[in-house]
This record gives C-alpha cells, structure tokens and sequence, in this order.
C-alpha cells in the first residue's frame, strides 16, 4: 500500500523519543508512520517547505501538490493539507476538540475534500459540530516505548504525587489543592511536576504563559512542590515508577491524555476529575479514582499516598490491564479506512 502522511508540524521520527520530550499528537503521528513502515508499506512524509530527505529511516518531502496517487492520503489536524498532497484515500486524524472546524477557513477544505475523520474516542467525537455531515471512526492512541512493554510489580513507593501535563490544564487548581488540603493532611508528601514549554517544542507562547504557574509552584517548595525539566519517555518511565499516584484535574481541551496512559501502563494509580476525555484513561476504583468535587480528589489522592493496601491493589490492577493496543494494531486499523 502506498501511503502519504501530511503534518504543518515540525519533521520528527520515532527515534526523537528516546531523546526529548514531545507532546501527545507529536509522538503519535511519529509512531504510526514508524509502525507503517515496519509493516512493508511505500510511505512518504509530507512536511514543511524543505527539500527531501531521510531521517530516521524514514523519506520527508515538502508540502506541495500533487505526487503519484496514494491508497490511503492521511492529515494530520488540518484539512486544508489536504490541497498539498495528492490523490487518493482521505483520512484527516484530529487531535483537539474540533469545535474550530466551524470557522470557514476549516469548514470549507473540510467540506470540499471529505475525509473520513478519525477521532480518538467517544469523549472526542461529541465535540464535532452537528451539523457537519461526518460520522467520525475512533480510533485510539498507544504509547511509546518504553510504556508498551510490561513493568514490574513493586513495592509501595514514597508518598511521591506526579504530574507530567501542560501546565496549563489544571496545573494551577492543582497546586491550591495540594497546599491547602493534601500536603497539610500529610506534611512528608511531596508533589514533582515535570512540566514545561519543552514538551511542545520550546514555544515560546505556552513558555510565557505558564511561566507564572510554574513561579507558583517553585514557591510551593515548602508545601513538598518540586519542579522539573519535561524528560523523553525513558526517563520519564523510571520517574512514574517510583512515584505513588499521578494527580491531574484535566481539561475541556483534553481528548485522549497519553500522559494518563502512559502512567497507567506503568502502575501508577491515578486521580483525575470529569474534564475532557481523561476519565476514560481510568476504570474507576480499579486502576484510579474519578473526583467529582475538590474535596472526593484530595481524599483518594491522600489515600493512595498513605494506604499501601489501597496503593498495591490499583497498582496490581493498572499493570493486570497492560499498556492497550500496540501501534501496529492502531495502523492496521487506518489500513482499514483505505
């Protein structure tokens, strides 16, 4: 099958993982073409206005029209990618809640070029405007290495609380709980945030925005608050094992969370609340707690931290469930969509 991918975002392959932090729709638009070039198929990458090149085994072109037709034409996010590349199959991959595919500069190469759309799940597709005449397939994300493969059951760790989001979703409300009601309840708990402008490329933009929520949590550093570098996924993984619980309110902008699935797959129970699409990354009162007040999140959170026995069961259950589909079962079902 020859099979064309298109992004407006930078020219990265699956071998950047290992080695810097990336954002959700980043690593995963990274592995699935990985994953269609492990299964045989003829892939070109279509980004920005460079020349063709190589990288990471992988052949990049720029964005421009035309090229031999595909068997399957995948976007990434934008419709309007879709005038860049050639003829063949469309399937526009959306990541964030598509209420901008209203705006007519969205709508109009949505509606000329009719995709099939592919959203990451059910919390993800209510969000498509009625009116719109589609009918998403969901498929979901898998995570990277090293979260695919099977962790270790381990002993209860530290009362380590972790969070490894943008901190702007939630990161503030986070913090006000954690000094005003979880860290005074247990003064030896400490929270680590790896979170920064970082995971998303250095954008300047997100850098200052964040800025005065990351100022407050450095000066949280006597209420256990401790703040670090975004990692690449290898470290990061030994980070969540030997943390005890991942807090993370969520956001109406969150429609899978990888950050949730990653810390899943490693043993780590999480707490989260109804915002986005995060409560369906935890089965609730098995692998994690879902909050439905500020008060419901302290107390699982304090719980998990305190009470081994309640720890090692949702620990024992998020590493029963594994890491989910892998990539190659994610790209056979775009294969599907051809």
């Amino acid at each position: 099958m020859r099979i064309v991918m298109a992004t407006e975002g930078p020219r990265i392959g699956a071998a950047a993982l290992a080695t810097r932090p990336l954002g959700g729709a980043e690593t995963a638009f990274a592995l699935l073409a990985q994953a269609f070039a492990r299964r045989g198929h003829a892939l070109e990458l279509r980004a920005g206005e460079d020349p063709a090149e190589t990288r990471d085994g992988l052949d990049w072109a720029p964005l421009a029209p035309g090229g031999p037709p595909a068997d399957l034409v995948l976007a990434n996010r934008l419709p309007r990618l879709f005038r860049r590349l050639p003829r063949g199959r469309r399937v526009l991959w959306l990541h964030n809640p598509l209420g901008y595919l209203r705006k007519p500069r969205h709508a109009w190469p949505l509606l000329a070029a009719r995709p099939r759309l592919v959203t990451l799940g059910a919390s993800h597709a209510a969000t498509l405007p009625r009116w719109l005449p589609f009918t998403p397939a969901s498929i979901p994300l898998a995570v990277a290495a090293p979260f695919d493969a099977p962790f270790a059951p381990r002993p209860p760790p530290p009362p380590v609380a972790i969070f490894t989001s943008n901190p702007l979703r939630g990161l503030d409300w986070l913090l006000e709980l954690w000094a005003g009601r979880i860290h005074p309840a247990m003064p030896a708990a400490e929270l680590h945030l790896f979170a920064g402008a970082a995971t998303y490329g250095g954008d300047a933009r997100l850098a200052a925005r964040a800025a005065p929520v990351l100022a407050r949590a450095a000066a949280l550093a006597g209420a256990g608050v401790r703040v670090f570098d975004p990692l690449p996924r290898p470290a990061l993984a030994a980070r969540l094992a030997g943390a005890r619980v991942m807090l993370y309110r969520g956001d109406p902008g969150e429609t899978f969370c990888l950050a949730l699935a990653e810390a899943q797959a490693a043993g780590l129970p999480c707490v989260v609340t109804p915002l986005g699409a995060v409560a369906e990354r935890i089965a609730e009162g098995v692998t994690g707690h879902v909050a439905a007040t500020p008060e419901d999140f302290a107390a699982a959170a304090l719980r998990l931290l305190g009470d081994d026995a309640a720890w090692r069961a949702m620990h024992h259950a998020c590493l029963a469930r594994g890491p989910g589909p892998g990539w190659d079962a994610i790209a056979a079902r775009f294969e599907a969509l051809a």
